[in-house]
């Protein structure tokens, strides 16, 4: 078997060699229901192997499936998040294929009348450096062919060394939980706009509480289909499926490399074979999986175990009522409500409860704009070294606003507030209780600075004749004087106007 071991080129390179990149994405997203999509074992990611198992699941003879409501819910949510069409009728199918890891033989999911289909949505993508940092922005469309649900599979797990001591294990606890399986045309044209795509879907829909999309536990994972044609050919090539990839970072650079691969092949006579391939991060490499069937070989057929799935406009309704605002309308609403910059908004609404969190801290400190910079930067590195979201935050929004207000009316200064900050974040105290505690408050009478700037210049004759002879660079001395004798209790802009009014 020939491998390639190719530099990793900007999209832009393939460009200019005459190379255009056709991309179409399904992803796979386990939905989250407490139990499976046709019967009532746990979907709880951890347990013991095989615990979470029963006769529909395993298969076993007589055994019937029943579909889970809260499944169809949830498919809803995330199809309207993702501009789909809800099909008032679906049909479930047997998808029949060797699957060593589902009991029946078969898959129980949805051919050619789905549950939802003919969406578009619109993302933000951009353009990046060799280094891959975003360069521009700009939003680009995509035409989702449909979003399906269907059964998971099982776990595979091997050990030992082929051809030695080979061993492989069946875990059948994932065995039936329910997927959204989403579909897309081809309408990506290189790794960084397929990166942005994915990462669009998982904020979506964990956003609207239909999946968790963790890729870590696997409930989300991204199957690209990767194609090269020359520049102005209308003909697709001949397009290869990179199977189960559980790391968006991971999907980008197994595409970039697939592109790389192509090219090479076809220009040195050679011939891209439909097939999938696995991603290897080790060797950064993808390596062959096996051949690509087409549709026909999967073997559809009607499931007659379950009857049609009808969802009523009634039922479609109740959906769209009690959806939440969606991240990308949120993002431009914060932009014009508070002034964000679109870099500012776009990280506040990166998860919903950080946006919920902001509207809550504006609102408690009456400042946008100030709320926006404390969180993103002294809240949320509390948070990332913690491992935390915004919603376990030991500082309540309200209480942060309470604190940004101490130092917006000059009770407190801004470094001092960044470490009550830390403090409130370790113990969970609230801000006012910390400065009375730790008598953090400022001093802004004007009477009692006053006392202490003529205590300052009194006891430093020659350094005010400096001054005020033309040596202005001593007024940071002054300051730092008035502040020590106030034990750093004075308020910084107070003392400035004052020495300033007493020098001159």
């Amino acid at each position: 078997m020939l491998y390639f071991r190719l530099k990793i080129f900007p999209l832009e390179l393939n460009m200019k060699n005459g190379w255009e990149t056709v991309i179409g994405l399904e992803i796979h997203a386990q939905l989250s229901t407490e139990s499976k999509i046709f019967c009532g074992c746990s979907t709880h990611f951890g347990d013991e192997p095989n615990s979470n198992t029963c006769p529909v699941c395993l298969g076993l003879p007589g055994a019937l499936p029943v579909l889970n409501r809260r499944a169809v819910e949830l498919g809803a949510r995330a199809a309207l998040a993702l501009g789909l069409q809800i099909n008032e009728r679906s049909i479930f199918a047997r998808k029949n294929y060797f699957y060593p890891d589902l009991p029946k033989g078969y898959q129980i999911s949805q051919y050619d009348q789905p549950f939802s289909a003919n969406g578009e949505l619109e993302i933000m993508t951009a353009r990046r450096d060799e280094a891959g940092h975003p360069l521009e922005w700009a939003p680009k469309r995509i035409r989702i062919t449909r979003l399906h649900l269907e059964e998971d599979a099982g776990k595979n797990v091997h050990e030992g060394l082929p051809d030695v001591d080979r061993f492989s294990y069946i875990d059948l606890n994932r065995a039936g939980t329910p997927l959204a399986e989403i579909v897309t045309e081809p309408e990506f044209r290189s790794s960084w706009e397929a990166h942005d795509y994915v990462n669009h879907v998982r904020r979506v829909l964990r956003w609207v509480g239909a999946s968790e999309a963790d890729m870590e536990k696997g409930n989300l994972r991204c199957e690209p289909n990767v194609s090269v044609r020359r520049i102005g050919n209308e003909t697709f090539g001949t397009k290869v499926e990179l199977k189960n990839l559980n790391s968006v970072r991971f999907m980008q650079r197994a595409i970039e490399f697939e592109i790389e691969r192509q090219i090479t092949l076809l220009e040195s006579g050679g011939k891209v074979n439909q097939e999938t391939r696995l991603w290897d991060e080790r060797a950064q490499e993808t390596r062959v999986m096996r051949s690509k069937e087409e549709a026909h070989d999967y073997r559809y057929f009607p499931e007659p175990d379950l009857a049609p799935l009808e969802v009523s406009v009634e039922f479609i309704d109740g959906v769209k009522a009690s959806m939440p605002e969606l991240p990308e309308e949120r993002r431009q609403r914060f932009v014009q409500q508070y002034d964000l910059s679109f870099s500012d908004a776009s990280q506040l609404t990166s998860e919903r409860t950080l946006a919920d969190y902001y509207e809550s801290a504006v609102e408690a400190s009456g400042n946008a704009r100030t709320a926006a910079n404390w969180i993103r930067s002294e809240l949320l590195r509390e948070l990332e070294s913690s491992g935390l979201a915004a919603s376990a935050s030991p500082i309540p929004p309200q209480e942060l606003g309470k604190l940004l207000r101490l130092v917006d009316e000059d009770k407190i200064s801004g470094k001092q507030g960044k470490d009550v900050l830390v403090e409130m974040f370790k113990t969970g105290r609230t801000a006012a209780a910390i400065v009375e505690e730790q008598g953090l408050a400022q001093v802004s009478d004007t009477g009692e600075i006053d006392g202490v700037i003529d205590e300052v210049l009194a006891a430093n004759p020659g350094q005010v004749t400096s001054y005020r002879s033309g040596k202005e660079t001593l007024f940071g001395f002054f300051v730092g004087q008035v502040m020590k004798a106030s034990k750093g209790k004075a308020n910084p802009r107070v003392v400035n106007e004052r020495l300033k009014a007493k020098l001159s």
